[in-house]
């Protein structure tokens, strides 16, 4: 190495040497030499040269505690997917370990894929699997994700956009499951600055105009905490600390819940460490004695820890100066899970690769995302698994027995039946909560007691409209499972039937069979089946959703007719369309009325389906409108709902109702008005009427160019002095 790069290495060797880890410096200094030369001459978009950024992300990858393997594959990350280096290179210098590493962290971009969604969710599935194998595979892809994050100011706006959504919506879940907070907290930052900058820049202006006043008040609340202790506990280890909500914290209370910044009571926090469990529940009682709790704000994640295994005493109390604050009250040792997670349990060292027991309960959750995306044979259902499984806001549920369940908020009686048993779902027919009978939809609240009501009756199963009221992948993929393996041959022929149809109406046919199997098989080989027999019964059984898949079928179709010159078969014509001036192209149907419900008011970006009318042409619906059914196949008139969806040549904008609700003040119309007129967004009526507790109702309708323009406009009402909800209406 040149004298530049020579400097590089020793100040990563000093870094690496602070860290209190025996590593193998000379493999490590091998990685870093041959990350330098197969890097060599490629540059950042800062500019800097590439090789800086692996580095970067072997830092973290140290910091987090790991080994000398998952170092130098940190280092060689990038390696295989930017260079000429292929991964039999990598296991040749380096090992296998390290090249199964690398592996797991490498993007899919070398197979082909219809759209860049389905590429996304490949390669997530891809991590996931590997890290079921290795768990060091993730902590390396999020100490990736997070210096890129950090760079991300380099990269056009629109990139910055769909990398902090993406961080947000899959990264930062995956580090909170795995119970790494400063990652989190620090990926959730970074989004969310890129996201909504303005309400970003507006938290972060109010922290720092509490900053010196806070400081003060937390040093004499820990100088309070400490001299209260010694005297009481004197012979007892405690280590104080204290902390700042992170923005995005604070950003979730205030514009999704609807809290001013002083009705969040834990922004700042003081945190007692010690030695023992039971020293932690007397310096809690110690701490009620000395500030006064503020009621049903006591939270025990020591007896019920949470999914990640969190665990701490936490209790929200007002001091003299009047002002709330949390008190968290923890151990050591729980103290370093809540700091690092899962890299806090890491005993690679002692010859234990992450798969031991306690290790293996922890990572359930990976097994379950897994399994659910095999059910449903869609790859993009491992993104929604992580949105709603790893969910941050959780609820606890109680059996009779007193078992604990957690589950993610908004679950309900279906989600709560198949996470104690699949048997107990299976047979469920119904509960009760806290001693009454509820819905089987009924949505759990935390500390619940709830019975699950069952039947020995043979052949008892559970109804396809569960999988629609179950929030959890794990109960939507049980549900499935029963159905897939019960009633296969009905699922089968029900598959076939729902596909043929589809692909007569989209003209989808070829002129020899045996390229229409190779053509079904293709699409079976996507959504991991293995033939098409198991295609049609995953459609049978609703684990794959045609409409979902069935525009990539349409583009994949188009495609293999251009390429190979195939002949349509003459008697199949393809679909017509039929487009109005309102910008909606329909299948099937030329020269028809369209008019848009009044029920849901569609607007372009929502998913929307026709109905044909009698004698009124086609009535446009959100997929998710109340009169729309769940099951189209089930319906009474399945055939009057067709397949609609929104052309390019769209109009520029569309009347939408916006509810607001806030305290009814002087001004609040003007406000209203003029924070539209800044937006340059027409308003065509305006009507307000006063609410209980002297609120206010305004209902407005403006001209909108679809969903996205729609939600900016509603942010931004949000943000309007003394509005606490804003929401689109039905018109």
């Amino acid at each position: 190495m040149d004298s530049i790069h020579e400097s590089a290495y020793e100040k990563f060797y000093d870094f690496l040497s602070k860290q209190n880890i025996e590593f193998d410096y000379d493999k490590i200094r091998k990685a870093f030499e041959f990350c330098v030369k197969v890097h060599d001459g490629q540059l950042r978009q800062s500019k800097e040269e590439y090789y800086i950024h692996p580095v970067s992300v072997a830092k973290i990858v140290a910091q987090l505690g790991l080994d000398s393997e998952a170092v130098c594959a940190a280092l060689l990350h990038d390696a295989v997917e930017d260079t000429d280096t292929s991964l039999e290179d990598v296991s040749k210098m380096f090992g296998s370990e390290v090249a199964l590493l690398v592996d797991g962290v490498t993007k899919i971009g070398r197979l082909s894929f219809i759209s860049k969604e389905e590429q996304q969710a490949e390669t997530i599935r891809k991590m996931l699997i590997a890290m079921g194998k290795d768990i060091r595979v993730i902590l390396i892809k999020l100490a990736d994700r997070l210096h890129n994050m950090r760079t991300i100011d380099y990269m056009t706006q629109q990139k910055q956009r769909d990398k902090a959504l993406e961080t947000l919506e899959v990264y930062a879940p995956i580090a909170h499951r795995l119970g790494i907070r400063p990652i989190k907290e620090e990926l959730e930052d970074i989004s969310l600055a890129h996201l909504d900058p303005i309400a970003y820049k507006e938290i972060e202006g109010l922290l720092k105009g509490n900053n010196q006043y806070s400081s003060q008040m937390l040093e004499s609340v820990k100088e309070k905490i400490d001299e209260r202790l010694k005297d009481e506990m004197p012979e007892v280890k405690t280590e104080f600390q204290s902390r700042v909500k992170s923005i995005n914290g604070i950003y979730r209370k205030m514009f999704v819940q609807g809290k001013s910044f002083e009705e969040i009571y834990d922004i700042y926090a003081v945190r007692i460490i010690t030695d023992t469990v039971a020293n932690c529940y007397n310096i809690l009682g110690i701490m009620h004695d000395l500030f006064r709790p503020i009621p049903n704000r006591f939270k025990d994640y020591i007896s019920t820890p949470k999914p990640n295994r969190y665990q701490s005493l936490h209790t929200t109390v007002i001091g003299r100066e009047g002002v709330p604050f949390e008190i968290q009250i923890r151990t050591f040792e729980m103290h370093e899970t809540a700091e690092y997670g899962i890299a806090a349990h890491w005993k690679y060292k002692a010859g234990i690769h992450g798969s031991d027991a306690g290790m293996e309960s922890q990572l359930a959750w990976i097994r379950q995302i897994l399994e659910s995306q095999n059910d449903s044979g869609d790859a993009s259902e491992i993104i929604r698994s992580i949105k709603v499984d790893l969910a941050q806001d959780d609820v606890f549920a109680v059996t009779p027995k007193g078992d604990v369940i957690n589950l993610p908020a908004g679950a309900t009686i279906v989600d709560f039946a198949f996470a104690i048993h699949s048997a107990v779902g299976i047979k469920m027919v119904g509960a009760k909560v806290d001693g009454r009978i509820v819905p089987i939809n009924h949505i759990i609240k935390t500390g619940e007691i709830i019975e699950i009501l069952t039947t020995n009756q043979a052949g008892h199963g559970p109804s396809r409209d569960w999988i629609n009221i179950a929030v959890t992948n794990q109960a939507k993929s049980k549900i499935r499972s029963w159905f897939k393996k019960e009633k296969r041959a009905e699922n089968i022929e029900n598959g076939k039937n729902e596909l043929e149809k589809e692909f007569k109406r989209n003209g989808i046919a070829f002129d020899e069979e045996k390229q229409m199997e190779d053509f079904l098989l293709d699409i079976a080989r996507r959504q991991h089946l293995d033939s098409i027999e198991e295609l049609y019964a995953a459609i049978g059984y609703g684990g794959v959703i045609l409409a979902r898949i069935l525009p990539n079928i349409k583009e994949n179709f188009n495609r293999i007719l251009k390429q190979n010159k195939i002949t349509v078969v003459p008697e199949i014509v393809p679909h017509r369309t039929s487009k109005s001036s309102d910008g909606v192209i329909v299948e099937g149907i030329d020269n028809c009325l369209i008019k848009f419900s009044k029920c849901c008011a569609p607007l372009p970006g929502d998913d929307i389906i026709g109905f044909i009318t009698r004698g009124h042409g086609v009535s446009i619906h959100k997929r998710d409108c109340i009169n729309v059914p769940d099951d189209i196949e089930a319906s009474n008139e399945p055939d009057r709902w067709i397949t609609a969806y929104w052309a390019d040549n769209r109009p520029s904008s569309f009347l939408a109702s916006i509810q607001i609700t806030a305290i009814d003040r002087q001004g609040l119309i003007l406000d209203i008005s003029q924070a539209l007129v800044n937006m340059r967004v027409a308003l065509h009526s305006i009507n307000a009427r006063p609410t209980k507790n002297g609120n206010s109702a305004t209902l407005i309708t403006v001209s909108t160019e679809g969903v996205e323009h729609l939600r900016n406009i509603i942010t931004r009402l949000e943000k309007i002095q003394g509005v606490f909800h804003v929401e689109r209406l039905n018109q």
